[in-house]
């Protein structure tokens, strides 16, 4: 009887190497999603702040529709982050709405100075 199959040491060896192949695949695997998170984290850090206020603008691109706050729900997808002189300006400058539901003249303090100077103008104040 001829007997040519290979002996269990040699199947043994045979396993290990199969299990060596396996196990430099999935390092290279933990290797690659390594690198992935590392770039996220990266990503996240360098990301700008969010900003305070938002100027939405209308389809045309030029005339501004509403100003936001930044954490408001209603912002639509043409607003633009703008800083907080920008925004002011807009209210009381440039004729652009505050919008109704997150009040961002309340928030920028521009109804407490309207009002301040409306109820010194009715008291016989400095106009």
């Amino acid at each position: 009887m001829n007997d040519n199959s290979p002996s269990r040491l040699e199947m043994l060896h045979f396993a290990r190497r199969i299990a060596e192949r396996q196990l430099t695949q999935i390092d290279r695997w933990i290797a690659a999603e390594e690198r992935r998170e590392a770039e996220r984290q990266h990503g996240i850090a360098a990301r700008p702040p969010a900003p305070d206020w938002l100027i939405e603008h209308g389809l045309s691109g030029q005339d501004s529709m509403y100003v936001h706050t930044s954490d408001c729900w209603n912002a639509g997808k043409r607003s633009k982050g703008v800083t907080r002189d920008t925004a002011l300006r807009a209210l009381t400058e440039g004729g652009a709405p505050a919008c109704p539901h997150c009040r961002p003249d309340t928030a920028l303090g521009i109804l407490e100075g309207l009002f301040r100077r409306c109820s010194a103008v009715s008291a016989g104040g400095p106009r």
